[in-house]
């Protein structure tokens, strides 16, 4: 399945490059960085100085996709990364 702004929470996001562009967090607002780590209720994004860990209940990323940037609701995120893939959308393997 290719990478589009459809089905980008279905897929794999670390390595993806990222943007907090809203948080209810006032300090994360602006991250951007390399997606390196994921939980279940957290990307951990790595900055020019640090790894920030981001609660993605709480907060909207931009992901810089080849076709462009997507915006995702960090709530449509929040599943374990191996689970997210089935729980999100239409999924044959159901």
């Amino acid at each position: 399945m290719p990478l589009t702004p459809e089905t980008l929470p279905r897929h794999e996001l670390i390595g993806l490059d990222v943007t907090v562009a809203a948080a209810s967090n006032p300090d994360v607002i602006g991250i951007e960085g390399k997606v390196v780590t994921e939980t279940t209720r957290t990307l951990g994004i790595e900055g020019a100085d640090r790894v920030w860990h981001v609660p993605k209940d709480d907060a909207t990323f931009e992901f810089a996709l080849p076709s462009g940037v997507v915006t995702v609701d960090g709530s449509r995120l929040v599943a374990r990364p191996a689970r997210r893939t089935e729980q999100t959308g239409d999924s044959k393997w159901r």
